[in-house]
């Protein structure tokens, strides 16, 4: 392989560990997050937010790099771009010094991409039950408005009956 491939090749190496860096970056916030889902703390859910929003937009720019660069690498070496994954290219760089780079890149980044996934279904499922939670005290609440009335009734036989629920209307935002 050529100087301009193994040229290439470092550049690749190079974005690849960058954005390995970005997303241990947002492995890190969703981590922070996790703890932030708990407290219920909504400001600073929406600051970490913001947060992963810019990292994400970090990664995207990298994405597009390390894309251009892989069509570079394919066309150099006359390859279809959409055949051309990162495992094929290591084993093509048997022997080469950008071999073990690539690889170690490759690796760092598949891992951390795996531990960002499984923290995320976990923040998931951390949401979902606290939504689920949302809806239970409202559907009470609601439930509570129409309760049944009392056998209370007045000198002329009227029913004068409180409801068996609380006699504030609307919602509390103390509670």
């Amino acid at each position: 392989m050529g100087v301009f491939v193994a040229s290439l090749m470092e550049t690749l190496i190079d974005v690849l560990e960058q954005e390995s860096g970005e997303y241990q970056g947002l492995l890190k916030l969703s981590m922070d997050k996790t703890q932030i889902i708990v407290k219920g703390d909504l400001e600073q859910l929406q600051k970490i937010t913001e947060e992963e929003q810019e990292a994400v937009g970090r990664i995207t720019r990298l994405e597009h790099m390390r894309e251009e660069t892989t069509a570079d690498i394919a066309n150099v070496l006359n390859k279809d771009v959409s055949e051309l994954k990162l495992t094929s290219l290591i084993q093509m760089m048997e022997g080469k010094a950008e071999q073990k780079s690539l690889s170690v890149a490759h690796t760092r980044l598949k891992e951390t991409i795996q531990q960002l996934h499984k923290v995320n279904e976990q923040n998931g499922a951390l949401i979902r039950n606290a939504l689920e939670l949302v809806e239970f005290d409202l559907n009470l609440m609601q439930a509570a408005k129409l309760a049944p009335e009392t056998a209370n009734y007045n000198k002329g036989a009227y029913s004068a009956g409180n409801t068996m629920a609380p006699s504030r209307s609307g919602f509390d935002a103390k509670q």
